[in-house]
């Protein structure tokens, strides 16, 4: 209870997690409004570059929706490492938290690449 305590006291872990929090609700937001924006039934949802012309795979909208769900599981298992490793070593919580901001950043540029080409 008391690392919990000082885990929240922690100015740096607080703005790592508030900017955790602020890129997975941006991400869920920003793929829901270029959902309703587009009244498409099918989406580009996967690009593989070995297979030449017929490089990109279509989908349905559950799979545009996973980016959505993805960026705030990612949110959710940051939250808990992070809260669970700071009483064994705070640089390994900021190491986790950080990674989870690359993470997150990389699922919005992922998801805005295949949202502009439908």
């Amino acid at each position: 209870m008391a690392t919990t305590k000082t885990y929240f006291r922690d100015h740096f872990v607080l703005l790592l997690l508030t900017v955790n929090a602020f890129l997975a609700l941006f991400a869920a937001s920003f793929v829901f409004l270029k959902l309703s924006t587009s009244h498409n039934s099918s989406y580009i949802v996967q690009y593989r570059s070995n297979l030449g012309v017929s490089a990109f795979r279509t989908g349905g909208i559950s799979e545009i929706i996973s980016f959505a769900l993805f960026a705030l599981l990612i949110l959710a298992i940051n939250i808990v490492l992070s809260v669970r490793t700071y009483s064994i070593n705070r640089n390994l919580t900021v190491i986790i938290l950080s990674m989870g901001i690359l993470l997150t950043t990389l699922d919005i540029i992922v998801s805005n690449s295949l949202l502009v080409l439908h």
